[in-house]
């Protein structure tokens, strides 16, 4: 398979990285897949594992037709490793070897630093898999609830990215830290997962499709970033791994825009002109727009946090050793390697927030970051139109960058008047989390999507609970 395009399907294993002809490898995963089913049973979606899901499956990674959709149970899903085909003749595109031709094999100063990066990216996915776990049984539908264990799978199939890397580049360490990425549980006192975001509850739909809006779109930007790597194997796994991205991010954009579609048409048929009536819109059984605003600050800035500290030297050390780029940094025209340029960083002075130029090598958390915000906002843009569209003057909107962060520049500092959710926020929103089975049935709180997944029907059963 020398194109990467083939996927092997034959063995346990589905895999586009010849894992048949290299049998050290292929022992170490296939010895640690039973781990990793135990931990699918323990952790993934409860009550759910013996239903008949319909799943999209990878089954290539050529873009035309990369994937089939059938009936599976989740346990029985087919994850694989799957790699994005080689670029002949790829060069490192920026820091301190631009230019020379990438990595095959992990150079060997940098294998703490690409390790490190591994471990990080691929602890945040069984993480989101765990915080989820519990939302199968109060999902407002069907296709919703085939949506959120679609995302589960492949947040699984992620883990299984870089679980093969690390097994296949860092020998005895690589595999006792896959081990350790199946021991860690999302906001266990004892062995928390590794970053504050996917240590928090996800209790609700709301939080679900805030969360897949949000924090996976961090998960783009990071992937994309690793995606500029110098080391070869990486950036063909994060190619591949933002195929699947562009749907999490599609659920929660889609969701919360239903919510919010859901919320004015109830508002608009009972005559309610002030979108800041709280309990006469909670009443209808709809989710008032200021709470989606509260539970929209909440997330919006637990998900900042994960870009670390504003000026980073581990960072610019990633940067300088080739490993990790900035968002899209092949569509950038400027030098690549940076040791002369600056970044404007928002600094905390004497309690006042200023901008300031530093060295940009040392800036590149907070560029990532700003790339990141200017994604959210057309996606907040969008949910803005249909609030418009209903005639309503309301606007949502991203709360200043320093609101409730609790790590960088501006942990513990308090500068915007938004709000987080409270305590009758999140009892409202509880009391409306009831199950939706029947199919092409919507809960009261949600519109319809507007179309069905594979172009199937509206009332197509994409979930077989008792099969």
């Amino acid at each position: 398979m020398p194109d990467g395009m083939e996927v092997d399907y034959d063995g346990l294993i589905p895999n586009n990285v010849g894992l048949a002809q290299d049998a050290r490898v292929r022992k170490a995963l296939e010895t640690w897949h039973p781990g990793y089913i135990d931990w699918w049973l323990d952790m993934g979606p409860e009550g759910f594992q013996q239903a008949l899901v319909y799943l999209r499956t990878a089954v290539s990674v050529d873009p035309k037709g990369w994937a089939k959709f059938g009936f599976v149970r989740m346990p029985e899903y087919k994850w694989g490793v799957l790699l994005a085909p080689v670029i002949e003749g790829r060069r490192i595109g920026f820091g301190a070897h631009k230019g020379e031709p990438v990595w095959q094999e992990v150079p060997g100063e940098y294998r703490a630093m690409l390790r490190r990066l591994l471990v990080i990216q691929g602890d945040t996915e069984p993480a989101s898999v765990e915080q989820q776990r519990h939302l199968g049984a109060t999902a407002p539908s069907l296709y919703d609830m085939r949506n959120l264990f679609q995302v589960n799978v492949e947040e699984g199939r992620h883990l299984w990215a870089m679980v093969y890397l690390l097994q296949k580049y860092f020998g005895t360490q690589g595999r006792e830290e896959a081990e350790d990425l199946l021991r860690r549980r999302s906001g266990d006192a004892d062995t928390p997962r590794m970053l504050g975001a996917f240590n928090e509850a996800t209790p609700d739909w709301l939080s679900f499709f805030m969360f897949t809006f949000f924090t996976d779109r961090d998960g783009k930007m990071q992937l994309e970033a690793l995606a500029q790597s110098g080391f070869d194997p990486l950036s063909r796994t994060c190619r591949f791994m933002l195929t699947e991205e562009a749907h999490h991010m599609f659920v929660g954009e889609t969701g919360v825009g239903r919510i919010i579609e859901r919320t004015v048409e109830a508002m608009r048929t009972a005559g309610i002109d002030d979108p800041n009536e709280t309990e006469r819109v909670r009443a209808l059984g709809v989710i008032d727009l200021p709470t989606i605003q509260r539970k929209l600050n909440l997330h919006f800035s637990l998900t900042l946090d994960l870009f670390g500290n504003e000026i980073s030297t581990n960072a610019a050390n990633a940067f300088n050793a080739g490993l990790k780029g900035r968002y899209r940094e092949d569509k950038l025209e400027d030098d690549h390697q940076l040791t002369a340029s600056t970044y404007p960083v928002l600094r905390l002075k004497d309690g006042t927030v200023i901008n300031e130029d530093v060295p940009a090598l040392s800036a590149l958390n907070m560029r990532l970051r700003d790339d990141y915000v200017a994604d959210c906002l057309g996606g907040v843009g969008r949910w803005n139109k249909t609030i418009e569209k209903a005639g309503y003057a309301f606007r949502l909107e991203l709360p200043a960058v320093t609101f409730n962060r609790k790590i960088g520049e501006f942990a513990g500092f308090e500068s915007d008047p938004a709000q987080l959710p409270g305590s009758d926020d999140r009892a409202f929103i509880e009391s409306l989390m009831k199950p939706v089975t029947v199919p092409g049935q919507y809960a009261s709180w949600i519109a319809p999507p507007r179309a069905g997944i594979d172009g199937k029907p509206g009332e197509f059963e994409y979930v077989r609970i008792h099969d």
